[in-house]
């Protein structure tokens, strides 16, 4: 019998190949996946660092071509006049001891008794007498500018003198 190549017999043809096929794709898009996931992201690359701002020094330009002294010089006269206004607008009373109020009031006790010690002391041309002179013929300038001043100032003093017994009575001692 002779056979011929037509009548080879037909096989169906094997479901592996299509098996493989799929299985080789599946290999070569793992290899893929694996080399990609080698090639770095270039947003992840290190980069240069950023470069170093210059130090601060007191000649640094700040702002409006000030220099850094100039700013804290402006700044720091602005906040003296400020406090310095304060202090004058509003009276800042310093704390004392109560050894240095004492003081203060013994002080004034003493000026306040020196004062009323020189009221009562009479007037220079009653002291002092001229030798070989008439004592009323001769008027020196003081005792005339004396005399026009002691009557204007002895009703001034009364009128002190009432005035303080009116608005201080205590002070009668």
């Amino acid at each position: 019998m002779k056979r011929m190549a037509s009548d080879r017999p037909t096989h169906p043809p094997p479901a592996l190949v299509p098996l493989l096929v799929s299985a080789g794709a599946v290999l070569v898009s793992q290899y893929f996946f694996n080399a990609a996931a080698q090639v770095p992201d270039p947003a992840l690359l290190p980069t240069d660092p950023p470069p170093k701002p210059d130090p601060i020094t007191s000649e640094t330009v700040v702002f409006w071509g000030l220099r850094l002294w100039q700013v804290v010089g402006i700044f720091s006269m602005f906040i003296l006049a400020i406090i310095i206004t304060l202090c004058c607008i509003f009276k800042c009373r310093i704390p004392r001891t109560k050894k240095e109020i004492e003081a203060r009031n013994a002080q004034r006790n003493a000026a306040k008794t020196y004062a009323n010690t020189l009221e009562t002391v009479p007037p220079l041309n009653e002291l002092t007498e001229i030798p070989g002179a008439d004592s009323s013929a001769v008027r020196t300038v003081s005792e005339q500018v004396q005399s026009r001043e002691g009557a204007q100032l002895a009703t001034v003093r009364e009128e002190d003198d009432l005035t303080n017994q009116l608005s201080h009575p205590e002070s009668d001692n």
